[in-house]
């Protein structure tokens, strides 16, 4: 583990945008006087565990008012500057896709503004202690979800934590979320949801989500990769193109809410990773 102190300034835009301000500071704003919109980066202090688990690199704000811009869809890039608890420092580039959606006339509610993280992986290695590792941001931390797309209502402050990780350069692919208890009929917003939170992708041809011990199990379609950073869910019975689009397909339960255990397979039969929930269940005789 090493703790880190990090700030952030936006380097630029791609392309350059008219009017724009605060280039080279960690608060850019774009738009007419008066009526700007615009980032701000808040840095953090950390402590980070360097097997790929999550942490909060900074705070990421836009300041979202009714404005114009050309062009209206553009990339900002943002530099953070790292320090390390010995003193050593390392600069990590990313970008962030803004989508300045058109302003609503009239009594029609504005659109809310979208922002998708472009860059998720820094493309140099980062030296710790000697060691190499991968810098990946995994999203926008909202309500506890972390996400690619931010929708920033317009007129507001919005917030968000951007999650950062450093880990290895080959993939690691782990079961990193479980809603066995859904909400709508049939439970079909239930979902597993694995995570690579290492720094290569990983071709999941020939792996498996299997749910014990009813029996469900889901095999990824040939082709499937999941990128470093990257976030698959399969669903019972939905379909969310934001998180791969997976489905068991299943108009009945797939996680019992007595207990069980979720499992990701690799092709030659390897348990990956193995998630259990309430410990309790598994006398009982199961419906597949």
């Amino acid at each position: 583990m090493t703790t880190v102190v990090t700030s952030g300034v936006f380097a630029s835009t791609t392309p350059s945008i008219s009017p724009v301000n605060g280039v080279g500071t960690d608060y850019i704003q774009w738009g007419s006087s008066g009526s700007q919109s615009g980032y701000q980066f808040r840095g953090a202090a950390a402590d980070v565990q360097l097997d790929g688990t999550e942490f909060v690199i900074g705070t990421f704000v836009h300041r979202n008012k009714p404005t114009n811009v050309s062009p209206s869809q553009f990339d900002v890039q943002l530099a953070v500057n790292v320090m390390f608890e010995d003193g050593s420092t390392t600069d990590l580039n990313f970008s962030f896709h803004h989508n300045e959606t058109p302003n609503s006339t009239g009594t029609s509610p504005a659109d809310d503004d979208l922002v998708d993280l472009q860059t998720f992986i820094h493309p140099q290695p980062v030296t710790i202690d000697g060691k190499q590792y991968r810098a990946v941001l995994s999203g926008f931390k909202r309500n506890g979800q972390i996400v690619r797309q931010f929708r920033s209502p317009e007129g507001g402050i919005n917030f968000a934590e951007v999650v950062c990780m450093f880990t290895l350069e080959e993939p690691d692919v782990i079961i990193s979320g479980l809603r066995y208890q859904g909400t709508s009929t049939g439970q079909a917003d239930e979902y597993v949801e694995i995570l690579n939170r290492g720094g290569g992708p990983q071709d999941l041809t020939g792996w498996k989500v299997e749910a014990k011990p009813t029996g469900r199990n889901f095999p990824f379609p040939p082709g499937t990769v999941i990128q470093p950073g990257q976030r698959y869910r399969v669903y019972t019975n939905e379909n969310h193109p934001e998180y791969g689009g997976f489905s068991f397909g299943s108009s009945g339960e797939v996680w019992r809410d007595q207990g069980g255990i979720a499992r990701l397979v690799a092709d030659d039969g390897f348990v990956v990773d193995q998630s259990p929930y309430l410990d309790k269940g598994f006398n009982n005789t199961a419906t597949p």
